[in-house]
């Protein structure tokens, strides 16, 4: 079914071109980071997690909310979601394989990833997200490329695939839960000690996926002949409605924590956030623009007449999922190491090799998604035309 990924219009293959020039890009200064170290970036001994830890902690969410897919639809039997499934286990793919790839890209020595295989140990939680994560990315490889091929052919899938879809439900809530654990597990970082760590992790996984894929599905349909549903996109759109506003609520709850018990230690991060700490406002815009977006994405959301526009939900959807990229990248990242364990505030701005090789990064994500999706659209065209004849 690959072949399908070779043939295109030209838009598709300029596509290509220009993410296959911005991977190229963000390789050379790679091997520039490779070659210098990680001195080219921002980070520091005091913030020693950046923009690439940033967008694998958000990532992990994106490839987690594909399980808002696979569970109605395979469990509960709800075909509206028949013809979108596929395209959320392969978003789950992309964004599994941009996690891994961020997790090398900040390894001053990449080689020393191999050592979690060499030298195993159960009582590290890396030692458990490294499992969860490739055991998603094969269950999805696996589940979606067998289905699209059942198909393609108008059969129905093998039963030996059915065990691996009920293991990829509860295997895409462990990937987010355990990856909020490597945060929550921490003692000296009172911002992530937090019992609703991983609740908080998972509602933002649940809204900021599926507003992904609704635009996707919005794209999809603009270029393509494929039509998800409207029924679909609409279910989609109630799912990323609840889960943000849990998400808000979740941090609400985490704001009065902070501030109604006045505990230094909690207060201070917050106060970095919201008006900055000793004159150190960098992060300061990037949370009031998090907070403005949240906000309007969920009043957008909840007005059955500005949902229902398929122009405003593509407005609430961006803006739920560039406000979720905020808060649970450099928003959950950066202001855990801020202030220091000794109370002084040293802050962390990305440089840009660092923003080039993370837009490389994304770029390779966005390729790898591009490739999966028109072999799927492929598929579901040649099949519709079929049974038209």
């Amino acid at each position: 079914m690959i072949e399908k990924a070779l043939v295109g219009s030209r838009r598709y293959w300029g596509w290509v071109a220009l993410l296959l020039v911005l991977m190229g890009i963000g390789f050379l200064f790679y091997l520039r980071q490779l070659s210098y170290g990680l001195g080219i970036t921002g980070m520091s001994r005091d913030v020693s997690w950046g923009l690439y830890i940033a967008q694998f902690t958000f990532l992990v969410g994106v490839a987690a909310s594909a399980v808002m897919l696979v569970l109605p639809y395979y469990l509960h039997n709800y075909k509206v979601f028949g013809r979108i499934t596929i395209l959320g286990e392969f978003l789950a793919v992309a964004s599994v394989l941009m996690c891994l790839t961020f997790i090398i890209v900040d390894l001053g020595r990449p080689d020393r990833a191999f050592n979690v295989l060499l030298y195993p140990s159960p009582n590290s939680i890396l030692f458990w997200d490294m499992i969860v994560l490739n055991g998603y990315l094969f269950l999805n490889i696996l589940v979606g490329w067998t289905v699209l091929g059942a198909e393609r052919k108008g059969v129905k899938p093998p039963k030996w695939v059915k065990p691996f879809i009920y293991i990829s439900i509860p295997w895409a809530i462990s990937i987010h839960t355990v990856t909020a654990f490597i945060y929550a597990g921490l003692p000296g970082r009172s911002f992530w000690l937090t019992a609703i760590m991983a609740p908080r992790f998972l509602s933002s996984a649940f809204a900021s996926g599926p507003a992904l894929l609704i635009l996707a599905c919005f794209i999809l349909r603009k270029f393509t002949r494929f039509d998800p549903g409207r029924e679909a996109i609409q279910t989609l759109a109630k799912i990323v409605t609840y889960a943000m506003a849990i998400s808000i609520f979740f941090v609400l709850m985490e704001l009065f924590t902070a501030f109604y018990s006045k505990v230094p230690e909690h207060v201070y991060h917050f106060k970095y956030l919201f008006v900055g700490l000793d004159g150190h406002t960098t992060l300061v815009p990037w949370w009031w623009a998090f907070m403005v977006l949240s906000v309007l994405s969920l009043i957008l959301l909840f007005n059955p007449k500005t949902r229902n526009n398929d122009a405003i939900l593509g407005v609430a959807c961006a803006a739920v999922f560039i406000s979720l990229w905020i808060e649970k990248g450099l928003g959950l990242v950066v202001t855990g190491f801020i202030p220091n364990p000794l109370d002084r505030v040293f802050e962390y701005s990305p440089t840009w090799p660092e923003v080039l090789i993370t837009l490389g990064v994304w770029s390779m994500g966005f390729l790898v998604m591009t490739i999966l999706y028109k072999v799927a659209v492929s598929v579901k065209e040649e099949g519709a035309g079929e049974a038209a004849h």
